[in-house]
C-alpha cells in the first residue's frame, strides 16, 4: 500500500504551540516503527513525542490503523531481510522498492528535524533519507533483543545520532550509548477475571502452527473456556472455537486483556507484556525460523528470558501445550510491565537540547560524550 500522504486524521495536541525565543520549540519529529510490539513501545514513550510536532510512519496493520485513527500516520510497505532467508527474495526486493519510493515521499513532503525509531527492516530507507536530509536520529533497539544486538540496530545503526540498548548485555555487544533495562515485576493485585482464553497470533505473520495447537486442545477437552482465536491471515478456520477472528482492532484487545484469565500467543514482546500488564496467566508458543516461522529465532530468546524470570510458560521441543495448561493453572498469575520512565527523561534531554541547537541557543550539545565510543551508561534496574 502506497504512504498515505493525504489529509490523516491530526492528534489533539499533537502540534504543540511554537515556544518562545528563550524556551525550546517543538521539533518536527518523526515516530517510525514496524508493526507489533516495535511500535507499541513508540505508544508508551508518549509523555516524550505528545509535546512535539509529531507523525507516525508504520506499516498498514490493525494496531498501525488504529494509531492512524488519532494521529497523523503515513504507511511504508513491510520488507525484512529475513524474508529472502525464508525464500522470498524476490517478495523482500518488490516489497524494499516500494518502501523505498514511500519513505523518500514523506521525507521530502514532512521534513522532519527528529527521528525516533524503534525499528526495524522497513525502517530502514526513512531513517537513510531522514539522515541525509538532516534529522537527528535516536534508535532504539528492540526490548526483544536480551542478549545480543537485533540486525536492524547492527545494519542502519550507523545511520544514528543516538543509540540505545534496552538490555546491558545487547549494549556490550552494539556500540549502544546508553542502555536501559525496562522490565518490572508488578505487585498490585490481580483483576477480575473471566474463563475466558485468548489466543492470538499477533498482526505481522501468519502462524498456522498456533491456532492447530489451540484447536486441537479445545477439540480434546483442554480448554473448557470461551475461546476467543485471532488467526490472522490464513485459511485455518478451526469450527470448534467458540469465536475466530482474522484480525482485531488493538482497543478490543485491550478489553478481551481485561477480561482474559489465560493467552496463548506468539512469542513477540508486545503480546507478552501487554497480557502481563492485565494479569493474565501467558502461555508463549514462539516462531521458530527452523519451521519458516519468522526470519530469526528471537522470539525463542525473549520467551527463554520471560521463562527464567518465572513469568510465563513456553510451548517448546521440552513442553507442549497440555503440559503448559495444566502448569500455568497451578501456580498464581504473575503480572509486570515495561517502566519507560528512565528512557523519557533521556529522551526529553536528546529532544531538548537539539531542540535549543535548533534556535542557536549556546552551550554544551546534549549528545557530546554519547558520540565517541561505545562506553554504555548503564541505567538504573529499579
Amino acid at each position: 500500500m502506497d504512504a498515505d500522504l493525504s489529509a490523516a486524521p491530526v492528534s489533539k495536541g499533537g502540534r504543540a504551540g511554537t515556544g518562545t525565543d528563550a524556551e525550546p520549540r517543538p521539533l518536527k519529529l518523526a515516530l517510525c516503527a514496524s508493526g507489533g510490539g516495535h511500535v507499541r513501545q513508540i505508544l508508551d514513550l508518549e509523555p516524550v513525542w505528545r509535546a512535539h510536532d509529531f507523525f507516525f510512519v508504520t506499516e498498514d496493520l490493525a494496531l498501525g490503523r488504529s494509531i492512524g485513527a488519532q494521529h497523523r500516520t503515513m504507511y511504508v510497505a513491510h520488507c525484512a531481510l529475513g524474508q529472502a532467508r525464508l525464500g522470498a527474495p524476490f517478495r523482500m526486493i518488490a516489497a524494499a522498492v516500494r518502501n523505498l519510493s514511500q519513505s523518500l515521499r514523506i521525507v521530502l513532503r514532512e521534513r522532519p528535524e527528529a527521528v525516533l525509531t524503534t525499528g526495524a527492516g522497513s525502517m530502514f530507507f526513512m531513517l537513510l533519507f531522514a539522515r541525509m536530509a538532516g534529522a537527528r536520529i535516536i534508535l532504539i533497539d528492540s526490548f526483544a533483543r536480551f542478549t545480543a544486538p537485533s540486525v536492524f540496530a547492527r545494519i542502519a545503526g550507523p545511520l544514528a545520532h543516538v543509540r540505545i540498548a534496552q538490555s546491558h548485555a545487547s549494549a556490550d555487544g552494539w556500540g549502544a550509548h546508553v542502555a536501559f533495562d525496562p522490565l518490572r515485576l508488578i505487585d498490585d493485585e490481580r483483576p477480575a477475571k473471566e474463563p475466558i482464553v485468548f489466543a492470538t497470533v499477533g498482526a505481522t505473520l501468519p502462524f498456522d502452527r498456533l491456532v492447530t495447537l489451540v484447536a486441537a486442545a479445545k477439540r480434546d477437552g483442554l480448554l473448557p473456556e470461551h475461546v476467543i482465536l485471532q488467526v490472522g491471515d490464513t485459511s485455518a478456520r478451526p469450527d470448534a472455537i467458540e469465536e475466530v477472528h482474522e484480525a482485531i482492532p488493538f482497543p478490543a484487545v485491550q478489553g478481551i486483556l481485561q477480561r482474559a484469565d489465560i493467552v496463548i500467543c506468539h512469542g513477540g514482546t508486545g503480546s507478552l507484556i501487554t497480557a502481563l500488564q492485565q494479569g493474565c496467566r501467558v502461555i508463549a508458543v514462539p516462531r521458530l525460523f527452523a519451521l519458516g516461522e519468522h526470519y530469526d529465532d528471537h522470539q525463542l530468546e525473549i520467551c527463554t528470558a520471560f521463562a527464567a524470570r518465572g513469568l510465563i510458560e513456553v510451548v517448546d521441543a521440552e513442553q507442549d501445550l497440555a503440559t503448559a495448561l495444566s502448569r500455568v493453572r497451578a501456580r498464581p498469575a504473575r503480572m509486570a510491565t515495561t517502566d519507560t520512565a528512565p528512557l523519557q527523561a533521556h529522551l526529553n534531554m536528546l529532544l531538548t537540547g537539539w531542540s535549543l541547537e535548533r534556535r542557536g541557543v549556546s552551550g554544551k550539545s546534549v549528545e557530546q560524550g554519547f558520540s565517541g565510543g561505545p562506553q554504555v551508561r548503564r541505567a538504573s534496574r529499579g
